[in-house]
């Protein structure tokens, strides 16, 4: 049986346009691929700005944090508890160190893995129920060269190859609202 699908996605980021065009901004960039023309309104109780789709029939929140990476998850739990919206109604697209440019993979629950924004998200949602959208950015080879790795930005033959996926999941966003979480991973996962 079908789960029940996802009500809000959350993209992960930092506000401001020096980081528009980084690695670490991927998550954003999806939620503006999803809104398109949409507009966003920023929202002091939810500490992010906040859209709203009609998509199917059924209400669908796009959120971006704007309380930087590491605060996300105040954003987050802020939306999730105003809307009732539970964990595994939530999906999170966020950048991923450990898969390559041009691959994303679509889980539910998990840990953190390093990334501070789902750490703070694990922690003031209370839950590590939600999904994840990871958007593969690559590594840079040395952990200490992460920080400037995801602060810096892509060359062009790596952002084209991110916008190209991002598009691939623009394409299962409808089995994501219907709970077919199993069909859109087949589809994602095979699809690079």
């Amino acid at each position: 049986m079908d789960a029940v699908g996802i009500r809000l996605i959350v993209g992960l980021g930092n506000p401001g346009p020096e980081y528009a065009p980084t690695r670490h901004n991927v998550g954003f960039w999806f939620i503006d691929a999803l809104a398109q023309s949409q507009a966003f309104k920023a929202e002091a109780r939810f500490h992010g700005e906040l859209s709203r789709l009609s998509r199917r029939g059924q209400d669908l929140r796009l959120l971006k944090p704007s309380t930087y990476m590491n605060h996300s998850g105040r954003s987050v739990a802020a939306v999730s508890r105003y809307f009732e919206i539970p964990p595994e109604q939530i999906l999170i697209a966020h950048d991923e160190l450990d898969l390559p440019v041009g691959t994303v993979r679509l889980k539910q629950g998990g840990g953190h893995a390093g990334h501070n924004g789902l750490r703070d998200t694990i922690n003031l949602l209370g839950s590590r129920d939600f999904w994840r959208l990871r958007i593969g950015i690559d590594h840079p080879g040395d952990r200490s060269l992460v920080t400037g790795y995801v602060l810096g930005r892509p060359s062009r033959a790596d952002a084209l190859l991110i916008e190209d996926t991002l598009r691939d999941v623009e394409g299962v966003i409808d089995d994501l609202l219907d709970g077919r979480f199993q069909v859109a991973m087949n589809r994602l996962h095979r699809s690079r």
